[in-house]
């Protein structure tokens, strides 16, 4: 009987192998066997995840008698805390009952006489029994029945761990799928000969395909002839066992390029052979892009600080020159003329004016926030930019302005227009590093619909011309050169003419370009012509005639004693305030000032605030504001009324008597002077 007894527990481990996938399944086949080999009824009861028993699964030849122990002998929900269960786990080893006579085991609710109960081991954990009855009186399980049930169980316990290992596989492929589907890395997966054989949705993305259509093309074709020699040298690293990362470019389905950083792993089959590669590909556009973004953007945060720190510069050194100005022009008046104290004190001032027109464009260079629109001749800009734009040049290019005096004037904040052009004249000298000629011509044009692009304007235009001798452009070069960050050169920023084009438009103007390799670039500015208005009259007849105490508010001490110096001579009785407090709490007092000269950008009140706080107590008071800022500069930080006006520093004596006698009237009488109790 053993032969065909090895046979019955190769067929039956047979088919629980090919059931191991459903765990169910397993049971219900060692139930069926267990009875069919043994008999009468077996069962499977098992532990589930949560250490409960789940549902026991029976098999008996009469179904209805398989229904009612299946009822009786069934511990679903139950933890294994009985008897029976306490014993198999502990011992491993099965537990044989028979009746006693011919009353049934009391341990079953139903009619049971013998039973056999082997515990089931599964990764060398309890994990439930196999269950064995019989119903007949007097009837057991000799020995040899009872080694069969072990068999059967061990048979069980071997499907078992199949099935779950099966299921743990399954759950976990089924984890890292969802993982290589969910990751925003693009995966892809290579036979030996570079060919896809696996790849996921994001990977999909960066190469513009769908992923059901990648499986199959070779990644070489998404490769440029680089890309190509490089991919074939990783794929060799990778074959002998080395992982690689670099970065790449790779050519998508709709033409476009993308950055990427590629990680390639070796994989091996289940003899330890190389069967290819696993590619983990980032997209890295962005964050190059990103890159060379802020890359540009720190170099605006560093222009505009820059700007701010040559307005204050230049503002200070006003401030200095105004009390060189004044000093010089002081020794100037009190010296015989043709002396050399006289001539000295001449030198002095000129230097002064020349350094005056210097800060004044650094000024409008740097400071274009806030700047307000102005009348500007075309004579007058080109000849203030001549001096910016041979230090911009340098002393190998040659520079030649052209330009009548009857050009038309334009209307457009100085500042940035003069910026403008500085960048322009960067742009040619960057192309002429052997030397060259730029010209700059103006002339007036009257344009009609049509003549140029689209969107340009029409009518009375200034057209500047400015040409250079340098290396030219290509055409391709020539369509982008307008693009904000677009630069041929490693060290730029590509900002210039953006700049300028932007500049321009904003005044609604129009720029075009002409160029050709090794022969120059053109570059046309078309701007609107202005019409020159006669400044308004100015309504002073609320300010008084004749003025004699004069309250300066200045916060440079030295700047201050200066004016006091300047104007005292001329009969004015002065007091003079470091702190636009000081000023206000005077007046609250009682002082009553003809007039107020102060500075407009002090610490703790500007000038205006200065002024407006006065008025409080005389509504009618002049002011005369001086400012080492010009008044394009200060922008709407100074708004000025029918009863103010602005002096730019440095300014000299006559300057700043002519705007007192052009704000207030003539001066006092000599005799008029007197000290005053406040002056200081």
């Amino acid at each position: 009987m053993a032969y065909p007894l090895r046979y019955a527990l190769a067929d039956l481990a047979l088919a629980l192998s090919r059931a191991a996938e459903d765990v169910a399944e397993v049971q219900a086949t060692a139930a069926r066997a267990a009875a069919d080999m043994i008999g009468d009824g077996a069962g499977v009861q098992l532990l589930g995840d949560d250490g409960h028993y789940e549902a026991l699964t029976f098999h008996h030849p009469d179904v209805e008698r398989s229904a009612a122990l299946q009822r009786a002998l069934d511990q679903q929900g139950r933890l294994p805390e009985d008897e029976f269960s306490t014993t198999l786990a502990a011992s491993r080893r099965p537990v044989v009952l028979a009746a006693d006579g011919r009353e049934p085991l009391p341990q079953f609710s139903t009619g049971v006489h013998a039973a056999v109960l082997c515990p089931v081991i599964v990764d060398n954990t309890y994990a439930g029994y196999l269950i064995l009855t019989r119903g007949e009186v007097g009837s057991f399980y000799a020995a040899a029945e009872v080694e069969l049930a072990r068999d059967i169980t061990g048979e069980l316990c071997l499907a078992l761990s199949s099935a779950k290992a099966r299921e743990r596989l399954k759950v976990s492929e089924e984890k890292y799928r969802r993982v290589l589907e969910t990751i925003p890395e693009g995966v892809l997966q290579l036979d030996v000969e570079g060919v896809a054989t696996y790849a996921n949705e994001p990977i999909g993305v960066v190469l513009g395909m769908p992923r059901h259509q990648l499986v199959g093309m070779p990644l070489r074709g998404f490769l440029d002839v680089v890309g190509q020699k490089e991919l074939n040298r990783r794929l060799a690293e990778c074959k002998a066992g080395r992982s690689t990362v670099g970065a790449t470019r790779l050519n998508r389905a709709d033409g476009s390029h993308r950055s990427v950083r590629m990680s390639m792993m070796p994989l091996t089959d289940e003899t330890g052979q190389y069967s290819g590669v696993v590619c983990m590909v980032t997209d890295t556009t962005d964050h190059i892009d990103a890159r060379g973004l802020k890359r540009q953007l720190d170099h605006l945060r560093r222009l505009d600080s820059l700007g701010q720190l040559i307005g204050g510069i230049s503002h200070d050194f006003n401030n200095l020159l105004t009390v060189v100005a004044g000093s010089a022009d002081m020794i100037a008046s009190t010296t015989a003329e043709g002396s050399p104290q006289h001539q000295m004190a001449t030198d002095i001032m000129a230097a002064v004016n020349t350094g005056r027109s210097l800060t004044h464009q650094l000024l409008a260079f740097g400071r274009t926030e806030g700047n307000r629109p102005e009348i500007i001749p075309i004579p007058d800009l080109l000849t203030d930019v001549q001096s910016l734009f041979s230090r911009t040049l340098g002393e190998h290019i040659g520079l030649d302005l052209a330009f009548g005096p009857d050009v038309w004037p334009i209307r457009a904040e100085r500042g940035p227009l003069e910026q403008a052009l500085v960048n322009l004249a960067a742009n040619a000298r960057d192309a002429m590093l052997r030397g060259g000629m730029l010209r700059v011509a103006a002339t007036n044009e009257v344009v009609v619909p049509g003549q140029l692009a689209e969107g340009a304007p029409t009518g009375k235009l200034v057209h500047m011309v400015i040409t250079d001798t340098g290396v030219g452009m290509s055409d391709e070069t020539r369509k982008r050169a307008l693009e904000p960050f677009f630069t041929t050169r490693p060290t730029a920023a590509g900002l210039g003419l953006a700049t300028t084009a932007g500049i321009v438009q904003g005044i609604g103007g129009h720029i075009m370009l002409e160029s050709e390799p090794r022969m120059g670039t053109t570059v046309h500015l078309y701007l609107p012509a202005a019409e020159e208005r006669p400044a308004p009259a100015v309504d002073r007849q609320t300010t008084p005639s004749v003025i004699g105490r004069v309250l300066i508010v200045e916060d440079q001490p030295e700047v201050a004693q200066l004016v006091q110096r300047l104007i005292e001579p001329a009969g004015y009785t002065i007091t003079v305030a470091t702190d636009a407090l000081t000023a206000v709490t005077q007046v609250a007092a009682g002082e009553h000032p003809d007039l107020l000269i102060t500075d407009v950008v002090m610490p703790t009140m500007t000038g205006p605030e200065l002024a407006n706080a006065l008025r409080t107590h005389q509504p009618d008071l002049p002011v005369l504001y001086m400012s080492g800022y010009t008044a394009a500069s200060l922008g709407p930080q100074l708004n000025l009324d029918a009863n103010s006006m602005l002096i730019e520093k440095p300014f000299t004596r006559s300057t700043l008597l002519g705007a007192i006698k052009s704000l207030c009237g003539p001066q006092p009488p000599r005799e008029a002077s007197h000290p005053h109790p406040g002056q200081s």
